[in-house]
């Protein structure tokens, strides 16, 4: 009796538009990119998330909890990954004859072992507040020592105000592309690492090695194991890199993959 006095009270034009926009969500998702055409995206993976193309095959983001806090931890790797792989090739294209992977010493006029210290206080510091607005949105936007400064209100990750003070288009469309470019950063990052240890040269020389014999300079010609044959290349990098008196281990990759 309610369901029917509800449809006899509802007015007609709603009616239409709820029943005439049912088919056009349902196009949508049906239109939706995802990572492999033809398949179905898990149900917690709806496109709330920029860049989401419902990839999750061991269901690691059903926990709602545990998806927010990927999200964040890709974005904050990618953002990491792209300045580390910008620093990589300028590096290499400003120094050429240095290894990037080997420690570049600096003289610094005070004990290096201080600024490390420093860093490990104000990093701590920084994450913890990050780590607490992702907790709870919005608690973090006041700043701690001079109260007269806030945050506008904004998405999580995405603080604008003074570290944004001009977005070059669409938000949106910016998110995505931002996520695109930082999981292609975070392959060439470990791509990067993995020609260091197998090649002991630097990325631009390792693609102008390639390019000048595509079919003889793989990754492939570096390192294969197959019934007939197995390649084990030694690895190219020191086991420690020293500076300032301080011995930092630079292990390779898979100790048991090389000979």
């Amino acid at each position: 009796m309610l369901a029917l006095t509800n449809n006899m009270t509802r007015p007609h034009f709603l009616s239409s538009f709820h029943q005439s926009t049912r088919p056009s969500v349902a196009a949508r998702a049906a239109n939706r990119p995802l990572w492999l055409p033809g398949s179905e995206a898990p149900s917690y993976l709806n496109g709330t998330y920029p860049a989401d193309y419902g990839f999750d095959p061991l269901g690691l983001g059903a926990n709602p909890d545990s998806l927010r806090y990927f999200a964040e931890a890709e974005r904050v790797h990618a953002r990491w990954a792209m300045l580390g792989v910008a620093g990589i090739l300028a590096q290499t294209i400003v120094k050429p004859d240095f290894f990037w992977y080997e420690q570049n010493k600096i003289d610094l006029p005070f004990n290096i072992q201080g600024l490390v210290a420093f860093q490990l206080i104000t990093m701590h510091w920084v994450e913890s507040k990050r780590g607490y607005d992702l907790k709870e949105p919005g608690s973090q936007d006041q700043d701690p020592i001079f109260s007269s400064f806030r945050l506008p209100k904004h998405e999580v990750g995405y603080p604008g105000g003074i570290f944004a003070p001009f977005i070059p288009g669409d938000l949106a469309e910016l998110k995505v592309k931002e996520l695109k470019n930082g999981r292609l950063a975070m392959l060439a990052f470990a791509g990067f690492v993995m020609q260091a240890q197998v090649t002991g040269a630097n990325p631009l020389d390792n693609l102008r090695e390639h390019l000048a014999s595509p079919m003889e300079t793989t990754i492939f010609s570096k390192a294969i194991v197959t019934p007939l044959q197995v390649v084990q290349p030694a690895c190219k990098i020191p086991a420690f890199a020293e500076a300032y008196g301080i011995k930092i281990p630079t292990p390779c990759f898979f100790p048991g993959f090389w000979p």
